[in-house]
């Protein structure tokens, strides 16, 4: 009998592989950061022997979520100008509260913070951009998740950099620290279209080539974005991104709400990515945008909750049970985005979509030990005919018990193991009076 660090067992399983594989009463074995078996509950007892082993009757055993899109450290700002048009709420309320307010301390406490709510929903890999990333990357090996940290880099100064030199040399500073790290990754993030000069734009896509990375960027989020950047560029968006060879399978565009048909070809033919933000969209009103189509096409289209600040929160399982009733509403066709396309979205898809499907997204074995547990011994969930219809139309983040990231329990029975929520809860609480002042000037 081998003996392995960890083994999960006793539950319903979801491997979430290419074959939608399903196990009554299965397990998984961990040894170290990886997954070494995926079976029956009694063929995995008999063959591994556990230093833990968690025990999962009345449970569902799954892969984490993928956030593919957030700014965590807006937990900071969560409900601070709610009901406001995107060009509205980004230029008149967001970047001038951050340019007041964002700092270390608030980039870290509130990345802290974010993780948290990640974790406690189920989420065990982020895709993040937002001001002072090295914060970011610190908060997530404090919680032991994993993620993909990018510096957003704009035209204008932000509040960690005064020129477009510092913000690139900044983000250099970002890969060479974290080059080797087991948890954190990086990506290079100009904001937006909008908000970039081509010059920057060519800069950027000079040090994704030269050090492999991935580009995220926010694109044609509304119908003002659109129409402003036909104007600015003197061309379609999408034509202008092909034109300066940004179109490759390193491109993970966040929302895509005013994909044409034409667009959408483009970004299948070429493997760009598109991470679909459904709740804050709606919030927004920026629109729907047309995943099925880009599913239909085979683009890889992964889910985000985007920020606290227009979402109004990082719960995934959420944003499943949003992502599969907007599209069915918006088509008044309820076999759009079904519940198994969906879970997919949110675990396996979006690890393609950051270029890091090999390690997490499925329960499979030589992949990351990223597996989370859900109770479902509840009236709620109460009876079971689908895993995956429950998982997006009868769960909520609270209903996840236990988390692990990289081998490593950094949840059980809802008890946070690498972070003082405590803590992080009051640090964020002095920060918001800090915000609430400076907004009231």
């Amino acid at each position: 009998m081998q003996e392995i660090d960890l083994i999960i067992a006793g539950a319903k399983v979801l491997l979430l592989d290419a074959r939608n594989i399903h196990l009554e009463n299965g397990a998984v074995a961990v040894n170290a950061d990886k997954i070494v078996a995926v079976d029956y509950t009694e063929k995995i007892t008999k063959q591994y022997k556990a230093r833990k082993t968690i025990t999962a009757n009345d449970s569902l055993i799954m892969p984490g979520f993928v956030n593919c899109h957030t700014h965590a450290a807006m937990t900071c700002f969560r409900g601070i100008a709610d009901d406001l048009e995107l060009m509205d709420w980004l230029n008149n309320y967001i970047f001038p509260a951050e340019a007041k307010n964002v700092n270390k301390e608030l980039a870290y406490w509130g990345s802290l913070l974010g993780a948290a709510e990640m974790i406690k929903s189920g989420t065990t890999t982020f895709c993040d951009m937002y001001i002072f990333e090295d914060e970011t990357a610190h908060a997530a090996k404090t919680a032991g998740m994993r993620c993909l940290a990018g510096e957003v880099l704009f035209d204008f100064p932000s509040p960690n950099f005064k020129t477009i030199a510092e913000g690139i040399a900044y983000t250099e500073m970002l890969i060479e620290k974290w080059k080797d790290d087991p948890l954190v990754n990086i990506i290079i993030e100009p904001h937006a279209l909008y908000t970039c000069s081509e010059p920057l734009l060519t800069e950027i896509k000079k040090l994704a080539e030269d050090y492999h990375l991935p580009i995220g960027l926010h694109l044609l989020e509304n119908a003002a974005e659109k129409k402003q950047l036909d104007e600015k560029l003197g061309k379609d968006t999408v034509s202008f991104l092909k034109d300066i060879g940004y179109l490759n399978e390193r491109l993970i565009a966040f929302h895509c709400v005013y994909l044409s048909g034409k667009d959408i070809n483009l970004f299948a033919d070429h493997g760009c990515k598109v991470v679909h933000n459904p709740a804050s969209n709606m919030k927004l009103a920026s629109g729907v945008a047309p995943v099925p189509e880009m599913l239909k096409a085979g683009v890889t289209v992964g889910l985000g909750t985007d920020g606290c600040a227009s979402n109004n929160n990082l719960d995934m399982i959420k944003e499943m049970s949003t992502a599969a009733k907007l599209h069915k509403v918006a088509r008044l066709d309820p076999t759009v985005t079904d519940a198994q396309t969906v879970v997919r979205m949110a675990t396996i898809e979006g690890a393609k979509t950051l270029g890091m499907e090999k390690s997490v997204g499925s329960l499979e074995i030589g992949k990351k030990a990223d597996i989370i547990v859900i109770g479902l011994n509840k009236p709620h969930l109460t009876p079971l005919y689908s895993e995956y219809s429950h998982l997006v139309y009868a769960m909520s983040g609270a209903d996840v018990d236990t988390v692990i990231i990289n081998g490593k329990v950094v949840m059980e029975n809802r008890q946070l193991l690498t972070i003082d929520e405590e803590e992080a809860m009051h640090k964020v609480r002095e920060i918001a009076v800090k915000v609430k002042q400076s907004i009231q000037k």
